[in-house]
This record gives structure tokens, sequence and C-alpha cells, in this order.
């Protein structure tokens, strides 16, 4: 099945005014080239910008895929990591910018790794390096990074990865809790925010994606559930006394 003249449908839609989050021939050029439904085992639907879900894990939608690559600012022959690898599809992304053999990643979850895997080799990035790891520590063993992209949010940068940056480096990652904003850092200071955004908090060791139960996120969910009933008043109530 031939996917080009889709691929390039999905592209020019991303860079029309509307989304706008496709800007840059780089990304543009990325996009077009790799093969997202080896990654997406959706058919033409791949192709769609809408999320899907795989293993646990949230699959990126192509808009939201572009607005990480761009904030970025990837170059060839830059070293890069990505932490919260997924099904691979950014990873290759930024891949196909850097070229493969410059990118690592790394996710905590070993069955996703091996998807990663496969689904990076069937796209033609066999040469990226995907290892199973706690992303918040990096990978020390094949630092320093120009580049390190974080698929996870987290309420300041992990200090391992801004360790583990080469000087003038750059790691972009979702900051905050319940707000969240796209954030670029360099020489340790913030260098540019690119509007909101909403990620999972970056898991640690004993959590994966995969698992039937996350403990943490189940309680958080429950105190969300808890505070959002609590601001709920007059008409949002579902039972009002006007007797009282």
């Amino acid at each position: 099945m031939e996917y080009a003249a889709v691929r390039d449908d999905m592209v020019t839609s991303l860079e029309h005014d509307t989304k706008d989050v496709v800007r840059t021939p780089a990304v543009a050029d990325a996009m077009r080239a790799v093969p997202r439904h080896e990654f997406v085992d959706e058919g033409h639907r791949a192709y769609a910008d809408r999320e899907f879900e795989h293993r646990g894990t949230r699959v990126l939608s192509p808009a939201t895929a572009a607005r990480l690559v761009e904030a970025l600012q990837p170059t060839p022959g830059d070293d890069t990591l990505v932490v919260g690898a997924g099904v691979g599809y950014t990873v290759a992304l930024v891949a196909e910018i850097v070229g493969a053999r410059h990118v690592h990643a790394v996710d905590i979850d070993r069955r996703v790794v091996y998807d990663a895997r496969q689904n990076l080799a069937d796209a033609g990035y066999g040469d990226v390096l995907v290892d199973c790891a706690n992303g918040a520590n990096g990978l020390p063993a094949y630092a320093p990074f120009d580049r390190v992209l974080v698929e996870a949010a987290a309420v300041r940068p992990p200090r391992a990865l801004t360790t583990q940056l080469a000087d003038g480096g750059r790691l972009v990652y979702p900051e905050g809790a319940r707000s969240q904003t796209l954030v670029a850092v360099e020489d340790g200071e913030r260098a540019a925010e690119y509007g909101p955004i909403e990620f999972a908090p970056l898991l640690v060791d004993g959590e994966q994606a995969s698992a039937p139960v996350r403990n943490r996120t189940v309680r958080e969910d429950q105190e969300r559930a808890a505070r959002a009933n609590e601001r709920r008043h007059g008409w949002e109530q579902n039972w009002i006394d006007w007797d009282a």
C-alpha cells in the first residue's frame, strides 16, 4: 500500500495556519519521510492527527510529535537522547534529522522497548539504540548529548539529564504537574516556552506503563476527582435542595 501521498497530506495540514505546528523544512521533510504506519498499526488511519494507545502508553498525535521536535531544534549529527521511547515514532523523526546512529532512546517498560526496537528496524532506523532504563537517570554511558527530549512531565528538569547535556546542549520537556508548559532549557536556564501541553508524569523505578495498575496514578486520579467535586457548585451539583 502506498502511503507517501497520505503522509504529504498529513504534513500539509500540520503546516497550515489552522494548526501551524510544522514550521521548519527539517521537521516537514522528516515527517514526510518517516513511515508512521510502521509505528501505528492502523493503515491510513495512522496518518490522521489523532492519538492512539499501546500497552498502556500514549501514542502521540502527529501534531504533538511535531511540536516536540520543533522545540528540540535538532540538527544533523547531534547526539540525542529521547526519554520515553514509546512506539518509537518521535524517535524516528529525530533520527531522520540527526542520523540514526546519533540517537539513543530509553523507556522504563521492557515490552515497550522491544516493540520500539522492532518498529524502528521495520521503518529503516535500526541503528537507533533503545534501552530499558529509568529515564530520569538518563543514559550516562553515552553522554554527553547535544539534545535531550523528555516525553513525560516533570516539575523541574531531572538533574541527571541536565548534567548529561553537552556545552550548548538543549533539553526539552513538559514542565509542571496539573498545568504543563513545553519548555526548552539551555545552560541551566529556561531558553524558551512553547505553550501548554499535557503528558503523563515521568515514571520511576517500579512503575511500568503496561502494568495493570499503577498505584501512584490511581491515587492521583482519585485525588483530582475529589478536588474537582469540591469545586462544583450551583447547577453543576447532581442535586440541589431548593428549600434549604
